[in-house]
């Protein structure tokens, strides 16, 4: 472990500049540690030179105090920072937010992503659950108009998604209740990923002349299970990213061209839920990368904090935070943490009464 080389005194060296830094924006001089630990000031000069040295403190050129560096976050992370449990009072505003979306699994996550960025002033991210591995919970219908009705596709992992059909023909409720009887029994249990061109085919011919009244119900959900195969990515904030000074310009586009790819971000937020190998009661375990930890070029000045949620004990998707590495990793660890179980437990609820 990269903190065992240290002494208690580094340690406690390392710690006041990380959380004097992160309050205050910039560098650390030995005097005001010397004032709060009660060591002498050349004495502290001698360790953050030290420091510096084995690569956990930065001395920026135009000052004579010190940063941390990736690495010395790192530390910070792993062995000094403080737990910071989310409070009484904070859990009831989340909860309050949280509950405007309770029977909305949709606006669900974009509203995480949207509380997130709002509290942290950082970007944040969501993904909504993806359906390649799941199954077809049920389909229900509702009328729209004289000749057009919604069809929703309700999945077991909570997701609902729903596309208007048109026929050719006044719709009944009789003829709506037929379409749901015939499609679930047919469908429901179904992977999603089963619901394929061919095999809609195979369902109209299986039948008969009911296909001539089918034929917009059965395309319309081809559509629906094709959406539900692609999580969704739901970025919000991301302009937060252009105040704070530790980024350049040129920086923050680049973050934003990144962030701004769906499918590449989704593979990135998946590959990291892969590499931790969570066990099914760690899933909302919060993973913090700092920097060069991301292994990409775009995020190398910033830190992504990322949990997972699940529902009904498998992994669903992700939530995080990016911003600069200047941040209180205690308090955005306990809110990702406490906002992924909430997150699961609303879904898994809902998933249930469907």
């Amino acid at each position: 472990m990269r903190w065992l080389e240290l002494s208690e005194r580094k340690l406690k060296i390392l710690a006041a500049i990380v959380n004097t830094y992160v309050e205050t924006g910039e560098p650390v001089g030995s005097k005001l540690l010397a004032l709060e630990l009660g060591v002498s000031s050349a004495t502290i000069r001698n360790e953050m030179a030290n420091l510096v040295d084995m690569g956990y403190l930065q001395q920026p050129h135009t000052s004579a105090g010190r940063v941390p560096s990736q690495k010395g976050y790192r530390v910070y992370v792993d062995r000094l920072m403080p737990a910071q449990p989310v409070t009484e009072e904070e859990q009831k505003y989340l909860d309050g937010m949280l509950t405007i979306y309770a029977y909305d699994p949709d606006k669900l996550l974009s509203g995480v992503s949207q509380l997130l960025a709002d509290t942290s002033r950082f970007a944040a991210v969501s993904t909504t659950p993806s359906g390649s591995s799941a199954l077809i919970k049920g389909i229900q219908f509702v009328q729209t108009s004289r000749r057009t009705a919604m069809v929703i596709l309700i999945t077991s992992t909570g997701m609902m998604k729903n596309r208007i059909f048109r026929c050719d023909f006044d719709i009944t409720s009789e003829m709506l209740r037929v379409f749901f009887r015939m499609v679930n029994e047919k469908l429901a249990g179904l992977a999603v990923s089963a619901i394929t061109p061919a095999f809609i085919q195979s369902v109209g011919v299986s039948v008969g002349e009911m296909a001539v009244l089918m034929s917009s119900v059965l395309l319309a959900i081809l559509e629906v299970a094709r959406d539900c195969m692609h999580a969704e990515i739901n970025l919000k904030g991301e302009t937060n990213l252009l105040f704070y000074p530790e980024y350049q310009l040129g920086t923050v586009r680049r973050i934003l061209e990144f962030l701004e790819s769906e499918q590449e971000l989704c593979r990135f937020l998946k590959k990291e839920f892969v590499q931790k190998e969570c066990l099914s009661s760690e899933i909302s375990k919060a993973r913090v990368l700092i920097g060069n930890e991301t292994n990409r070029p775009e995020l190398s000045e910033s830190s992504l904090i990322i949990a997972h949620y699940s529902i009904a004990g498998a992994y669903a998707g992700s939530i995080g935070i990016i911003g600069p590495t200047r941040m209180w990793y205690g308090k955005w660890i306990a809110y990702l943490e406490y906002l992924s179980d909430s997150v699961g437990r609303m879904l898994t609820a809902f998933m249930q009464e469907q």
